[in-house]
């Protein structure tokens, strides 16, 4: 069978040149069984599948529905417990207190950051010793000290270095 025909309605169809009846022509070509439909079409069969005049209503439609708007709806109650009920509350309530205690924390980093140079009292102010003197040769035994410290460790760490063989430079 020659389905030029056909071929040029799918021509037509695809470029919006076809009228009503050829449309219909089309549907109910492609209507028919999948064996009977060249393989080389089946590609449009569901395209025009598609187009196929689905069922009506029926003429019982008005008292279908009509029927199911007078049955009465059932409406099953559901018991909701305090907890519940007040559970927006606590989210409400747990987001508040995060907020005020970041806000709180924020305020005391920033208070302290400012007054820090302010905790100096410097009216009640009073020297630890009355005597400079003493108080220099106190300072010159701590200085004597660390400065010791300091020449045994370098001498220690020379000791190790030459034990390893390593050049200081």
């Amino acid at each position: 069978m020659d389905y030029k025909y056909i071929e040029q309605l799918i021509e037509r169809y695809f470029q919006c040149e076809t009228t009503l009846q050829e449309e219909h022509i089309l549907s109910a070509f492609f209507a028919q069984e999948e064996q009977e439909v060249p393989q080389q079409l089946r590609q449009y069969r569901p395209l025009f599948a598609a187009m196929q005049p689905h069922d009506t209503l029926g003429d019982d439609f008005d008292q279908r529905i009509l029927a199911l708007t007078e049955e009465p709806l059932v409406v099953k109650a559901r018991t909701i417990s305090l907890r519940e009920r007040l559970q927006p509350l606590f989210r409400a309530a747990a987001t508040v207190a995060i907020v005020l205690t970041l806000g709180n924390a924020m305020n005391i980093t920033f208070q302290h950051e400012r007054t820090q140079t302010d905790d100096i009292n410097y009216a009640a102010y009073k020297d630890t010793y009355d005597d400079p003197a003493v108080a220099y040769d106190k300072m010159e035994d701590a200085l004597q000290l660390i400065s010791d410290g300091f020449s045994h460790a370098q001498r220690a760490d020379s000791v190790k270095l030459d034990s390893l063989n390593v050049e200081v430079r």
